[in-house]
C-alpha cells in the first residue's frame, strides 16, 4: 500500500508542492516549526534514509540545499534548518526550515498552519526558487 507522502507526491492527496523532479518532490509541512516548513521526500518509497541509494540521498541533499537557499530569502532567515528524524511518515523524508534560533528546531513546536498562509508560503518560495533558475522543477504558474 502506498505511503501518506506517495499519495501527496502522485496528487491523490492536496498539498503545497514547492519542487518536482524524477527522483523527489517537496512540499510544505502542514504542521511546520516555521513558516515555509518544507518536506523533501524521494519518490522511491524506503522507510528509513540509511536505506536509501547513494544518488537518491546525494540527488535529496542538492534538492533540500537549493530548497533552503530560497527559503532564506523569501522568508528573510538568518538559518536554515535540515532534520532527518523518520518518525512520523514511514517514508524517508528530509525537513527544511527557516530558523532564528535552535528553539526552531524543536519537533515539539509543530503547529498546524491555516491553509491560506501554506499557500502564501508556498507562493514565496516557488517564485524564489524560479528566480533562482529552477523553473523546470518548480510546479504551478503564481
Amino acid at each position: 500500500m502506498a505511503t501518506l507522502f506517495t499519495k501527496i507526491i502522485d496528487g491523490e492527496i492536496p498539498t503545497q508542492l514547492v519542487w518536482r523532479d524524477e527522483v523527489c518532490a517537496a512540499f510544505l509541512d502542514i504542521e511546520p516549526l516555521t513558516p515555509g516548513h518544507a518536506l523533501v521526500v524521494p519518490r522511491v518509497e524506503v522507510d528509513h534514509w540509511v536505506d536509501l541509494p547513494g544518488e537518491v540521498l546525494a540527488h535529496l541533499t542538492d534538492v533540500a540545499a537549493r530548497i533552503g537557499r530560497a527559503q532564506q530569502v523569501a522568508f528573510d532567515a538568518p538559518r536554515v534548518g535540515v532534520i532527518v528524524q523518520g518518525f512520523e511518515v514511514p517514508h524517508a523524508h528530509v525537513h527544511v526550515f527557516p530558523a532564528r534560533t535552535a528553539d526552531d528546531f524543536d519537533l515539539a513546536r509543530k503547529r498546524p498552519r491555516p491553509a491560506d498562509d501554506l499557500a502564501q508560503d508556498a507562493q514565496a518560495l516557488r517564485r524564489t526558487l524560479r528566480g533562482q533558475g529552477w523553473s523546470d522543477e518548480v510546479p504551478g504558474q503564481d
